[in-house]
């Protein structure tokens, strides 16, 4: 019974500690389309289109109205303007709870209508960002973020289903590149 304990106990940590994500710094972020929700209102995001205004903060996760992905929202959300000044574009996608999305995207305890969040109902644009959660009985996404540059190369990449360090992460990684890119 111990090492049944143990053995679980162990396992636990090795899903939720921090992982690599895995496109690198440098790889090329293969282009996309998908459809979600701004404030509550239907919304088309196209990877390519939002290169062109500067950085891209893509988060990958697993399903909205859970504890984690109810933080990371909120979190983005609170954090929203500090990106908009360093011009990044912040979109949440996922492959789970798709029937919520429109509700998540517009209340004020989770995305406040700040950003949008899309749906990935097949799971293939979280399979080309290899941000697929990798456990039994699971078909979300992982949370994973993402900081691309425009022109299309990953700067930043971040797994972790913890959700308290991808918002300052990524802030972090969209400000070293906007003080080597001035407007």
């Amino acid at each position: 019974m111990k090492r049944l304990i143990l053995a679980a106990a162990a396992a636990t940590l090795l899903i939720a500690g921090p992982a690599l994500a895995a496109l690198k710094p440098g790889d090329k972020a293969p282009e996309f389309k998908a459809n979600g929700f701004l404030a509550g209102q239907p919304y088309s995001f196209d990877l390519d289109a939002a290169l062109k205004k500067g950085p891209v903060v893509l988060y990958f996760f697993p399903a909205v109205h859970t504890s984690g992905c109810n933080l990371e929202a909120h979190l983005f959300a609170d954090a929203i303007d500090q990106f908009k000044r360093q011009g990044a574009t912040v979109v949440g996608i996922t492959a789970g709870k798709l029937s919520e999305l429109q509700t998540f995207s517009n209340e004020t305890q989770y995305c406040s209508g700040k950003f949008p969040v899309t749906a990935d109902p097949d799971r293939a644009i979280a399979r080309r960002y290899d941000s697929l959660l990798n456990m039994p009985g699971f078909n979300v996404s992982n949370r994973t973020s993402y900081v691309i540059a425009p022109d299309h190369s990953i700067l930043y990449a971040y797994s972790d289903l913890a959700a308290d360090h991808h918002v300052t992460n990524t802030l972090d990684a969209v400000a070293k590149w906007r003080a080597a890119h001035p407007h």
